[in-house]
Formats: C-alpha cells, structure tokens, sequence
C-alpha cells in the first residue's frame, strides 16, 4: 500500500509540473487570440483525450513533458485542390460549417461539388461547381474540415500564432517557465507551512532518529524522548554539549536521564565507534524543534529558497559543462526514482523536491537550445532586431534537428539510469 502511494504522488508531482507549465503556454495564447489545437501531457500515442471548445486535450504515453499546439506552428491542414470533390455542411447562418474531404457519397444533408476556388484563412470562401452550377459559400470562422472521421478546425491567419505581434508571441512561449517559478515559489512557501521554521535555541533537546543496532535501541530510547542529563550534567538545549559527552566517553559507561512524557527514567549505555567517524556514537540524532511561519517570514524565506535555488542549478550547470560525466546527469527514470525515495520520507520533503524541480524545469526551459523555449525567444528577439521573421522553413528545420538530439539525449540518460538501476 505505501509503494502505491509513493507511485501514485510521484505521478502527480510530474503531472502538476508539466501541467502547469503548458497551461502557461495555453492561456496566453488563447488571450492573444491563438487557436490552441491540443494540449497534450506527454509524447507518443494517445491514452485519454477529450475535447473542449476549440482545444483537444490528450494524455500521451511517453512521460517525457508536454505541449500546447498553435496553429500556425506546424504546418496547417490539407489544401483543397482545384478540381476535387468535396462536401460542405452549411449552418443555420448559411456559412459553411462543415467541410467533408472522403466518404462523400454517406453524408446527409450537405452538397457536393466540385472546388473551383478555396481560402480558408483570409478571404474564409468556398467556390463550388455543383452538376454545372458555380456557386460561392462563406466559410464560418471555425468550419471543421474532416477526414478518416477526423475533425480539424481550420485557423484564419488572424488565428495563427505568426500573425500575432512579437510582444504576444513572446509573452505566450515564456509563459510556460513562468508558470514554474511561480509554482516554485508557492511549493516552497507551502513546504514552510508544513515543516515549519526551525526554533533558535531550543530549551530541550529531544530525541529524532535512532539508528537500528545501536546503544540507544539496545537501551529502549524512543523518539520524542527528551534528554535531561548525561553523566550527571544537565544537558538542557545544547545538543553539542551532550555530542561532546557522548564522544569522549567511547568504550565507557555512561549514565543518561531522560524524560518521556511526564516521567523521568535513567538509563546506561557505553558509546561504541561507527565506521568511518570518530569518537564515541549511540545512535541519536536531534528531532529539530520547529515553529509556524508568519506570512512575512514564508514570503520572505521562499524567495530565497528560489534565489539560492537558481544559484546552485547555475553551478551545476557550469560543473557539467566543465567536467561533463553521463553519471552526473539524471533522465525521466532517474529523476522518478529519487522522486520516490524522497515521498517516502514524507509530504514535506516532497514538497520541497517539487518546488526544486519546477524552478529547475523553468529555468532549463529558458536555456537557448533548439526546440526549448529559450530558442524560439532568441528567434523573436532576432525577428524585433531585423523588423521581419526568420524564414519560417529554417527555423522550423532548427527546432527540428534540436527536438531529434534533445529526445535521443533523453533516450541515452534513460538508459544510463536503467543500467545504475539494474546495477545497484
């Protein structure tokens, strides 16, 4: 049941993150006037998908991020060719509603013709040749052309992502890694809320963790236990004080009073060695003592969590950059198994890890590298510079290339993580 748990919120905490970040994306595009076609959690085949409004919403199979589709980004739906026959639906409008590409011959309650002339994002009209009779429709703005019992909304140029100012493209694309930082920010100030602010010198020091096999266990200490004296000085907040004790006293008896509850017991341990430290151990730690944060205080704290945050993921980038190792890097499986040995030792910490990741995410998203956001920013701000777009063939070719070695990076961490995993 706890390993169901673990998998059930490390698939949330990714979920939430990738969500988010294309809900970034999605909601200023739509605000700019943008059709978003589908926003997909995922890559690959479809598991669950479900339409509203204009937007198709999928859940996909390869865990490995998401996307919200323009239109305008990829290339737009199948032309009509001069001479083909098709089928138009009209609406109560007489607009053309509906415009069926196959299967002509099953439709109901459309006409059949043949294209004479067709524009479906500036002038929105249909020309149609029907037994000799030419006639022209107005399209409606958000006809649907449909094929092999697929639906595709055609996108009128000032529905597409080009015909936008740089400003809402700009603004639509680093929407995304925003939406992350400001998660980030929210997780942190949530972990606060939930671990609290460690207390400045405490008056007690109370038991945490004790280790299995030592003196401590073997003695019957339990956590929560508080600590009044060690060989007869009173021990009080200092933790060092009875570090100090406890160290000097290797291989020798030593007599502890504690307190549990509202009684006082006393008990006996010598202090042992632990490989690879020196002086005497029992095998506590101290249970910090916390408080609930202010406001002001998880205000100010979360922010610098997210400064120093951002400054050691900068480190970390130069650190690779300079000795790079596959080892020091982590893919989707590496990531989730760390994800789930951290879920295991609570909501908290959970907490915590969700708010690195998603600054993280944010920030690598911003990186200028083919296919992230961070590039597609540098190509509009060449666009502002020159006062025209980059050819869109190019560019396209450019995010092309950077998403083929992007995934097969993907695809060489995963399997490096499945080796140290199989490995140990």
């Amino acid at each position: 049941m706890e390993m169901v748990r673990v998998v059930f919120l490390t698939v949330l905490m990714f979920f939430v993150l990738v969500t988010v970040h294309e809900w970034g994306h999605y909601y200023f595009a739509r605000r700019a006037g943008i059709l978003v076609r589908e926003f997909a959690i995922g890559f690959g085949p479809k598991l669950f998908s479900y339409r509203r409004g204009e937007t198709q919403f999928t859940l996909r199979l390869l865990p490995f991020g998401g996307y919200a589709r323009m239109a305008g980004e990829d290339p737009e739906i199948v032309e009509i060719g001069q001479g083909q026959m098709i089928a138009v639906r009209l609406g109560q409008d007489n607009k053309v509603k509906n415009i069926y590409l196959d299967s002509l011959d099953t439709r109901r309650n459309v006409i059949r013709g043949e294209a004479q002339f067709t524009d479906l994002e500036d002038e929105l009209k249909i020309r149609l040749d029907v037994d000799g009779e030419v006639t022209t429709y107005d399209v409606h703005p958000q006809a649907m052309m449909i094929k092999g019992g697929q639906q595709t909304q055609i996108a009128p140029k000032d529905r597409q992502f080009g015909s936008k100012t740089v400003g809402q493209r700009a603004l639509a694309i680093v929407a995304g890694p925003v939406m992350n930082f400001i998660l980030a920010f929210v997780l942190f100030a949530l972990h606060l809320q939930l671990a609290g602010i460690p207390i400045e010198n405490p008056t007690v020091v109370r038991i945490g963790e004790i280790s299995a096999g030592m003196p401590a266990e073997e003695a019957g200490l339990q956590v929560g236990d508080i600590v009044v004296s060690v060989n007869g000085e009173q021990i009080g907040g200092d933790y060092m004080k009875m570090i100090n004790l406890t160290s000097a006293s290797q291989g020798k008896e030593m007599d502890w009073v504690l307190q549990r509850g509202s009684e006082t017991y006393e008990v006996t341990m010598i202090p042992r060695t632990m490989e690879g430290q020196e002086g005497g151990k029992v095998g506590v730690t101290r249970d910090v003592e916390t408080r609930k944060a202010g406001f002001g205080e998880t205000i100010t704290k979360s922010g610098t969590a997210m400064v120093t945050t951002t400054e050691l993921i900068f480190t970390g980038f130069k650190q690779l950059i300079n000795n790079f190792s596959l080892d020091d890097v982590s893919g989707p499986v590496g990531t989730a198994q760390m994800t789930g040995r951290i879920a295991q030792q609570g909501i908290e910490y959970l907490t915590y890890w969700a708010a690195i990741l998603s600054l993280y995410l944010g920030i690598f998203n911003l990186l200028p590298v083919p296919a992230l956001d961070g590039s597609r920013l540098v190509f509009l701000g060449v666009e502002a510079l020159r006062g025209k777009p980059v050819d869109p063939n190019r560019e396209g070719m450019v995010h092309f290339v950077g998403f083929a070695l992007l995934f097969l990076v993907v695809i060489v961490v995963t399997y490096n993580d499945i080796l140290r995993l199989i490995t140990g």
